[in-house]
């Protein structure tokens, strides 16, 4: 009996395991089909994609950059195709050997190695980065045949930058460089950042930078199916690059090469505008540099060379080099005068060669006559004495609020990044400027000097440029411009940039009669009559002589004595033709002197090539550049007969 009990207790207890064995069978089973469900019915579409991922790759497509051309459709910037040697760093266990190994097989320089390790410093580890760039075909073969012994080393077909002219306005045309650091990190935060997928470039300076977005292209992509170890067996699709658009400038590259030309070895500026519309045609700063220096990423000593250079080469001084304005200024105090009524155009001034005002005496750098001056002689002769003497009517903030809306201490709003607003004093901007209280205030004595564009006065020569044209114009101010259109370089389309609205500043019509017949006057019997004899066309101007040190109280000026550094500015604001001008100047000439030696015999001859078609000869360009000139000497050429690229013969010496 007790045996057949514990039998059935055993069969009980087995009958409950094979129960419980089959529940947990069963649970798992249905746990298994429940995951089978989800994966198939509820994820079928996620995971559908990530194993299409998994066997292809996205391969981004870069654009081809559009090009820069100037007014009359000349390249200043384009593109070639060129092999690239490149190092991922993080695939590469010993770089230095590396890199030692691979001179045994193509030529690296010392630029090479040092340009390289910049990119590193500025770059990531996974990166690819070039060392060596425009390889020759037989380079190319070499390498490819030991290739295997180079992992993380590659060889890549790379669009590059050129800039055909070289220095050649560098400062407005800019340059591209590789995207550091920084500049990723904005891209990335940017709705940008899929466009740049696979761009290693990206706009520095000057237009390649302000329309960056309009010369970078639409990037593509190439979907590529993969094998188990990721290499490319065939395209699945393909969406194309859309390339960059051109941009066209408002500079004729023929007058800006004329100009640097002009200026040779020395420092300086010079804008020329269209007084009618505010295009801008020629923006020179001397010294230059050659923007291809960047394209590669600029090596070590050619960075130092520039950046530590006491002619500052990269400091565009057409847009940030701020200057006293001189006696350039005088016509617009002129103006002032006659606008809130302070000097009528007859009123005559004594002038004895100095002006007396609390004790001091104002004397004057320029060599002047005296004498009874009214205001058109006062102008033609430039007199110190009577704008001297005019400052002191008129007052700092009333200067100030008549000034600022012809331009002068504010941004004119061209389209290039970098602008500086210089100063146009005020006793409120004496106050904010200084810290200290006995500092803020302001000095009746220190009123006169602005008369004559001395003092705290500081521009740009684009400010004067702007200025002066639109006292050619009427006085209707046109906001600088440098790019014109841009063209669809697939349809060829063009497409103009919409232009800001003029504004007419108000002057009377008779008010600006004589300040442009007083400029006229200038050309004709004044400073720069000796520059502009024999002239074709009558033009309007003023020639100006600005400090670049201030001076003891009992210290006279000698520029023979000086260091040449510390000696005067050469200054002339022109336009022409004066009965209806087609082009305005603003022009300086670091520690060059008087304006009508340096800096009017420049813009002379700016506008015989631009008025009339005529190119200095070789023995006038030398003059020119050493300050040597007045009216041209010989007999000018054709400037359509002048070969473009301007042969070295007319290269600065």
């Amino acid at each position: 009996m007790t045996v057949f009990r514990n039998v059935q207790a055993e069969l009980a207890r087995f009958r409950l395991r094979v129960l419980v064995a089959s529940v947990v069978v069963l649970l798992c089973f249905g746990l298994l089909v429940a995951r089978l469900v989800y994966l198939q019915v509820v994820r079928h579409d996620d995971l559908r994609a990530q194993a299409e991922s998994n066997r292809t790759a996205i391969v981004p497509v870069v654009p081809n950059r559009g090009l820069i051309l100037d007014r009359n459709g000349i390249v200043l910037a384009t593109n070639y195709s060129a092999y690239t040697l490149e190092i991922t760093p993080s695939k590469v266990a010993n770089l230095e050997q590396t890199i030692d190994e691979l001179a045994s097989v193509i030529e690296i320089t010392v630029r090479d190695r040092r340009r390289f390790k910049k990119l590193r410093e500025e770059g990531k580890s996974f990166e690819s980065l070039p060392l060596r760039s425009r390889l020759s075909d037989e380079e190319v073969a070499r390498f490819a045949a030991q290739r295997w012994r180079f992992p993380g080393v590659d060889i890549k077909a790379r669009l590059f930058r050129s800039y055909p002219y070289g220095e050649l306005a560098s400062h407005v045309i800019g340059y591209i460089g590789r995207i550091n650091t920084k500049e990723k990190e904005t891209l990335d935060e940017s709705d940008e950042a899929a466009n740049y997928r696979g761009t290693d470039y990206i706009g520095k300076l000057g237009i390649e930078q302000r329309f960056e977005s309009l010369l970078h292209g639409t990037t593509g992509i190439d979907a590529m199916e993969t094998s188990a170890g990721g290499r490319a067996t065939r395209r699945l699709a393909s969406q194309p690059a859309v390339p960059g658009n051109n941009v066209r400038l408002s500079i004729d590259i023929k007058l800006q090469k004329l100009i640097e030309d002009l200026y040779g070895e020395r420092r300086g500026a010079l804008v020329a505008l269209d007084p009618t519309t505010g295009e801008v045609l020629a923006f020179v700063s001397k010294p230059t540099f050659d923007p291809n220096l960047f394209v590669d990423g600029i090596d070590q000593d050619n960075w130092q060379q520039l950046n530590e250079s006491i002619d500052k080469p990269l400091l565009n001084r057409a847009l940030r080099g701020t200057y006293p304005a001189g006696s350039t200024y005088k016509p617009f105090m002129a103006l002032a005068a006659l606008t809130l009524a302070k000097r009528a155009p007859q009123t005559i001034i004594n002038d004895p060669g100095f002006y007396m005002f609390g004790g001091h005496r104002f004397g004057s750098p320029e060599n002047e006559r005296g004498g009874p001056m009214d205001m058109h002689r006062a102008i033609v002769e430039s007199s110190n004495a009577y704008f001297y003497s005019l400052a002191n009517e008129i007052g700092v903030d009333a200067i100030h609020d008549f000034m600022a809306p012809l331009g002068f201490g504010q941004l004119t709003g061209i389209d290039i990044n970098g602008e500086v607003r210089g100063v146009l004093p005020s006793t409120r901007w004496k106050r904010n400027y200084y810290k200290r209280p006995e500092q803020q205030k302001w000095y009746a004595g220190e009123t006169i000097s602005l008369g004559i564009g001395q003092g705290y006065n500081s521009f740009t020569m684009l400010q004067l440029a702007q200025a002066t044209a639109t006292v050619a114009n009427g006085g209707v101010k046109h906001t600088p411009r440098l790019a014109l259109a841009t063209q669809d370089t697939r349809s060829g389309a063009i497409t103009p940039l919409p232009a800001e609205p003029a504004q007419d500043l108000g002057f009377k019509p008779e008010h600006i009669d004589v300040i442009r017949n007083a400029m006229v006057g200038v050309t004709q019997a004044g400073t720069s009559a000796r520059v502009f004899a024999g002239a074709a066309y009558l033009s309007g101007g003023k020639t100006g002589t600005a400090q670049a040190v201030s001076l003891g109280k009992n210290e006279k000026y000698s520029a023979v004595r000086m260091e040449e550094r510390k000696r005067d500015h050469a200054l002339y604001i022109a336009f022409a033709p004066a009965e209806a001008p087609k082009i305005a100047i603003a022009a300086i000439v670091e520690n060059a002197g008087y304006g009508s030696a340096s800096a009017a015999p420049i813009t002379r001859r700016a506008f015989d090539y631009w008025l009339l078609g005529l190119y200095p000869n070789d023995e006038d360009l030398a003059a020119t550049r050493n300050g040597q000139s007045s009216a041209p000497l010989g007999k000018p050429r054709p400037a359509v007969e002048v070969a473009w690229p301007v042969t070295s013969a007319s290269a600065p010496e």
